[in-house]
């Protein structure tokens, strides 16, 4: 069998946790006291003004951190939190995300790490893979990063369940290709802030993109839907 293509070698580079208000702050006390976070490990905090001040919107922390003598990029195991920060009757897609499932936790999306995004996110778009967002820089944390839509199927409500695929320290040859391909897509911005902005608007606007359109989705049911998994071949 022909080997996968390194762009395909993914590890998880973190997870990200939408979780009610009541259990917000408790989390963090678990992460610190349970999970052993040190305050080195948690990694940000960002917040929302409104009317009464000042509101947590997420914070992320580092549970553990891996090293082997082959690598030097350690491998770190980090969860994302978020909580809706907008105040009661104010439009928030996390809360929704929540309410909308009967959920006080939801896991919201996982971020795969390739070393090499330019070339993964054309494999993906040339398989009709839905994106949200264009390739996104992150200056702060020196990565390059794109979300994917959902997973759900047509006619079912949105899952609130994406994928984040993400390159650390990108080359200088990665960061001019993508600013060669798609000038509007190359904005400053703080990412988590960015997809924040961008799901909003989705849910706001009723229509959350799926991670594949509904035509590719009903293609590839019509072939493998009535087959066990067991029964797709390397032929299918």
């Amino acid at each position: 069998m022909a080997q996968k293509p390194n762009f395909m070698n993914f590890t998880v580079d973190h997870m990200t946790l939408l979780l009610h208000p009541k259990l917000y702050s408790v989390s963090y006390a678990i992460f610190r006291i349970i999970f052993g976070s040190t305050p080195e490990d948690i990694l940000y905090e960002k917040r929302r003004k409104n009317d009464n001040g000042e509101v947590s919107m997420t914070y992320a922390t580092r549970i553990g951190q891996w090293e082997t003598a082959s690598s030097k990029d350690p491998l770190n195991t980090i969860i994302a939190v978020v909580q809706p920060s907008e105040p009661e009757g104010q439009p928030s897609h996390v809360r929704d995300m929540l309410d909308g499932h009967a959920n006080v936790a939801h896991w919201q999306h996982i971020a795969l790490r390739t070393p090499d995004l330019l070339a993964f996110h054309k494999h993906a778009l040339d398989r009709g893979v839905q994106f949200v967002t264009p390739i996104l820089k992150d200056d702060e944390e020196n990565l390059i990063q794109a979300f994917s839509g959902e997973w759900f199927y047509p006619g079912s409500k949105s899952s609130g369940l994406f994928f984040e695929f993400l390159q650390r320290e990108p080359s200088d040859e990665s960061l001019a290709a993508i600013q060669k391909q798609n000038k509007q897509s190359w904005f400053r911005d703080e990412t988590f802030l960015g997809l924040y902005g961008e799901k909003e608007k989705e849910y706001r606007s009723g229509k959350v993109k799926p991670f594949l359109s509904e035509e590719l989705f009903n293609e590839i049911l019509k072939y493998v839907g009535k087959k066990h998994v067991w029964e797709i071949t390397e032929d299918d």
